[in-house]
């Protein structure tokens, strides 16, 4: 019996009906495994309270003389939750987070065995650089690296089985400095965009001290049963299906989206839920997704460091408790064809320590100019470094996503909606771009009365649109679902900083010659608004007529990865991360090279899994098939009967050894394809080679014999779970 008749069976057994207890008050459990201030109010001293407040609040770095309190006091607290060991945990380049557990137990010179843990072990550990992507950074013989403990994301309990380990969130580098993971550039990043949002904020109010960016992303996912899922060669080893038959009914009932959550996945969100909630994840939205059997997760807003931690932690707490349910979570782009893939939206802003989000407009002149900054701002650097954005999200995963069943295309642009497109526009043709020398000439254009009338419903939304504004924040659409958010929103705060200190500059510059202030804004943010127009469009994404205007508007459209890198070590960029201290260009080099050696081994394995299939799985079945209507045509025959009573068996066998022949020939050529790619010395060329010459040559086609096949023979000898059984079989 094969798995897959196995694993249909299973679904029905008393093991899948879940038990669904009451859950406990969100609030009475929210944060309860993470070492926050207020819990290191109760376990540290004063001194070492204060220093680690401050750390957290990027005033100073912490004393490595209190180093030691501050690791007695949390060792202290993870012990009053039953922690025997602790890890540095972190986020190297190979898009998992990563970690290894030591224990508390040591033994003294003595004989005495005690739990220690000190200041040193805290602040740094030493893992091997070389044993990660490292795009050269590092060799095998050179394999020094450092974790080194970033106090702004606080230190949190796992839980895995009985089991508890203490987790220091740290970042990644190499014996020579550079960066080797997510974090470390993402904080870099975060800091320049603090410097130069605050020196344009003090054009407003000067007691602005502090800007954060803020990100609240949303996580899509499927969910499937595990079963279903171990019976695939292709899920397992590659977190999508190579094949597979669309099924007469899949989303184009709409039925989905919104629906009512199947009681066993409900069973699993609510448990998931709960170990997020003990981590301080603050998760607000559940839904069914469009798809079926596809979901979506949204936490409340955070600052972008702790949001993108919190993130890499949700991913993992889902695939732990799916297990428990005998569920299988998939967070690849597109695991499935013919329906919609899984992105990872991000909704960001920037917060003052004021409390204003500056992406939200006041009610007042000057709060709605400081918006308008920061608004148009935004809008002109993603016009100036949309390759950037573009290359920032590219994936092997999400080039079967961009573009395709709600996903919005590869083409960067801005949607705005109409009332802010009429703002800009009446700004945009101020005669002569003259304004007058009172502050009155604010009011006259008339956005003190518009924009707060859109906060957040007003503003309509456009859901093929990679980079939209809904109303307080932009969302950054185009980001793929198991991807890091970090990637992501380093390249959007590195642009938006330099923007913002292009802008102060220029503004400056005004001033100086005399002109009023107010009045410097606005002539530099006119100047911005018609340098960045081409990007914003508020149309379909989706249609041909906008892929032909933006070609007319040189907004690049680059479909697949290999290509859209290029933007990370183009001149543009190396000076762009240079100047705000992100990036080096080593660095900028070597992570060029991790992005094509991962395009590479994904397609690779692809490519092997998919020939595995074919010859192993799909011919086999197709070839029993086909003796079976031997059988049959031959019994007919033999039992006297004309040959119109077995024309229709001679047609399917006739169908079958087409796709069979064409299907054997064309595994064979996908295995040459791949020997001349794997002999190209260049990454880039030989990523351009996998790309084009083995997926694009090959994938479709071969996928397009087979699932003909899968309409053509008996469902009994069909080995893998079917469309129809992976996305409606609970």
């Amino acid at each position: 019996m094969s798995l897959r008749i196995n694993a249909i069976k299973e679904l029905t057994s008393d093991k899948n009906k879940m038990n669904i207890s009451a859950s406990p008050k969100t609030s009475t459990i929210f944060g309860e495994n993470v070492f926050t201030l207020k819990t290191a109010r109760q376990f540290l001293s004063d001194e070492a309270y204060k220093s680690l407040a401050a750390s957290i609040k990027g005033a100073k770095k912490i004393d490595r003389t209190l180093a030691n309190h501050i690791a007695n006091g949390i060792r202290a607290w993870a012990e009053t939750k039953g922690v025997t060991h602790f890890t540095h945990w972190f986020q190297p380049l190979s898009g998992s987070t990563a970690e290894k557990h030591d224990s508390f137990f040591t033994i003294k010179n003595d004989g005495t065995s005690i739990e220690e843990f000190d200041g040193a072990a805290l602040i740094q550990q030493e893992p091997d650089a070389s044993s990660f992507p490292s795009g050269g950074l590092r060799a095998t013989f050179e394999a020094r690296g450092y974790t080194a403990w970033d106090p702004s994301s606080p230190a949190f309990i796992i839980e895995i089985g009985n089991g508890k380990t203490l987790c220091i969130p740290t970042i990644f580098v190499s014996y020579t400095g550079e960066s080797l993971d997510y974090k470390a550039p993402l904080l870099k990043a975060s800091e320049a965009l603090n410097k130069a949002a605050v020196d344009v904020c003090n054009f407003f109010d000067k007691n602005v001290t502090k800007v954060v960016a803020t990100l609240g992303w949303e996580q899509e996912y499927f969910v499937i049963d595990e079963g279903l899922s171990n019976a695939r060669p292709d899920l397992i080893q590659c977190g999508r299906t190579l094949f597979g038959a669309s099924p007469a009914k899949g989303q184009q009932l709409e039925d989905n989206y919104f629906g009512s959550i199947p009681e066993r996945v409900y069973a699993f969100m609510r448990d998931f839920e709960a170990e997020c909630y003990k981590l301080g994840i603050p998760l607000r939205t559940r839904h069914n997704e469009v798809a079926p059997a596809q979901f979506e997760a949204a936490p409340i807003f955070e600052e972008v460091g702790i949001a993108v931690d919190h993130n890499c932690l949700m991913m993992d707490v889902m695939d732990r408790v799916a297990r428990r349910h005998n569920l299988k979570v998939l967070l690849h782009e597109k695991p499935f064809a013919g329906i919609n893939g899984s992105g990872k939206h991000n909704n960001w802003s920037m917060a003052t320590d004021t409390g204003v989000n500056l992406l939200s407009p006041g009610k007042t002149p000057k709060t709605n100019l400081m918006f308008l900054t920061f608004f148009v701002n935004t809008i002109k650097a993603v016009h100036d470094y949309s390759d950037l954005l573009r290359a920032s999200i590219a994936s092997a995963g999400n080039d079967h996503r961009l573009g395709a069943n709600e996903a919005p295309p590869a083409i960067i642009s801005v949607f705005i909606g109409q009332y802010l497109s009429n703002v800009l526009h009446e700004i945009e043709t101020r005669v002569n771009a003259k304004f007058d020398e009172q502050d009155e000439a604010i009011l006259k254009l008339d956005i003190h009365r518009s924009i707060p009338e859109l906060l957040l419903d007003n503003t309509d939304r456009n859901r093929t649109s990679p980079f939209a504004f809904t109303g307080n924040k932009f969302e950054f659409r185009a980001v793929g679902s198991s991807a890091n958010c970090a990637n992501a929103m380093t390249v959007l705060n590195t642009i938006i900083a330099e923007t913002l200190k292009t802008f102060k500059t220029e503004v400056d510059e005004l001033i100086e010659k005399g002109e009023k202030k107010e009045i410097a804004i606005m002539h530099i943010i006119q100047k911005y608004i018609v340098e960045s127009k081409p990007v914003l469009f508020d149309g379909d994404g989706y249609s041909q007529e906008w892929h032909k205007e933006a070609e007319k508007r040189n907004l690049p459209n680059v479909r697949t990865t290999p290509l859209a890198l290029d933007a990370m070590i183009s001149l543009k960029a190396k000076k762009l991360f240079e100047a705000n201290n992100v990036y080096s260009n080593l660095e900028l080099e070597a992570r060029h090279e991790i992005e094509l050696e991962k395009y590479i081994k994904k397609v690779q394995i692809e490519a092997r899994i998919m020939g595995d299939l074919a010859l192993n799985h799909i011919l086999p079945a197709a070839i029993k098939y086909q003796n079976e209507l031997l059988q049959n045509i031959n019994g007919l025959k033999s039992a006297g009967l004309k040959e119109t009573a077995y024309k229709s068996q001679l047609t399917i066998l006739s169908k079958l050894n087409d796709h069979i022949q064409i299907i054997y020939e064309k595994v064979n050529a996908l295995v040459e394809a791949r020997k001349v790619a794997n002999v190209i010395d260049d990454t880039r060329k030989k990523a351009i080679a996998y790309n084009t010459e083995v997926k694009d040559a090959f994938f479709n086609d071969i996928r397009y014999h087979v699932d003909k096949l899968e309409h053509l023979i008996d469902d009994e000898y069909w080995t893998l779970p079917k469309y129809r059984e992976m996305l409606f079989l609970r």
